[in-house]
């Protein structure tokens, strides 16, 4: 007896879910606070201040803030390419997504349109919330909430909560002691290997995902202060709420 026409398309459609590429969700995870005892306790009770961004294909995506009016904040590097500041943790395989290329870059796009470099917050609107917020389009499933557990004891207790939960510390220092030259120095290497992985914005309409269109620091004493890239002596960017931001927290500031 030949098979009925709801059996055929059944196992049509069977054949054509089958055949969809599932592709790895991947979280990336930085420590913000200097090696030491003070950074191996907080990240040990799941308080530390943490940066992450997704890798999807190759790429790794993060928003930061900036302050050029209608420009996205979501970038990408090259995976575990560690910020300003910043110690590689760990890598977390979040999920998989059946999305093809195309829908992964509609996504990312409406993402990146959402998540503008001027409404970057570090309490409300961090990196971290981007992390949640492209993941649960991704997967259906938000990012682990402890990535911004900082944050958001933050904003219950903003009274209580110390500063370097909030905002990075000065490089020169690690647990309040004075780093001596060798360490110093190898931080100062480690920094200028990072800068070396160029930070790419996500496209705007008619640009390119590029960094010739891109501001550049002059010095890297200004990428770690977060600068503007203007020139020496301009004032640090700042989040929607005037904090500082800390350079791990910039995103790459468009040319006019």
């Amino acid at each position: 007896m030949p098979p009925s026409r709801k059996s055929q398309k059944s196992a049509k459609s069977h054949r054509s879910t089958m055949s969809l590429q599932k592709t790895e969700i991947i979280i990336n995870v930085y420590d913000l606070l200097p090696p030491g005892r003070i950074s191996s306790t907080l990240w040990f009770l799941g308080t530390s201040l943490l940066h992450s961004g997704v890798v999807i294909n190759g790429k790794e995506y993060a928003y930061g803030g900036h302050e050029r009016r209608g420009v996205t904040g979501v970038y990408w590097t090259k995976p575990k390419t560690e910020p300003p500041g910043g110690t590689f943790k760990c890598e977390i395989l979040h999920g998989f997504t059946l999305a093809t290329q195309n829908e992964i870059d509609t996504i990312i796009r409406d993402t990146s349109e959402e998540f503008l470099g001027t409404v970057y917050n570090l309490l409300t609107k961090n990196c971290n919330h981007f992390t949640s917020y492209l993941c649960q389009r991704l997967t259906g499933r938000p990012g682990p909430g402890w990535l911004n557990r900082a944050a958001s004891i933050g904003v219950a207790l903003p009274c209580v909560v110390p500063r370097d939960w909030i905002e990075a510390p000065e490089f020169d220092t690690a647990d309040g002691e004075l780093l001596d030259e060798d360490d110093h120095a190898n931080e100062s290497s480690r920094m200028l290997r990072s800068s070396s992985e160029h930070p790419h914005l996500v496209g705007q309409p008619g640009r390119r995902d590029s960094t010739e269109d891109l501001v550049d620091w002059d010095s890297e004493e200004e990428r770690q202060s977060g600068g503007t890239g203007k020139g020496k002596g301009n004032a640090p960017a700042r989040d929607s709420a005037g904090r500082t931001l800390p350079a791990s927290e910039r995103a790459p500031v468009p040319r006019d």
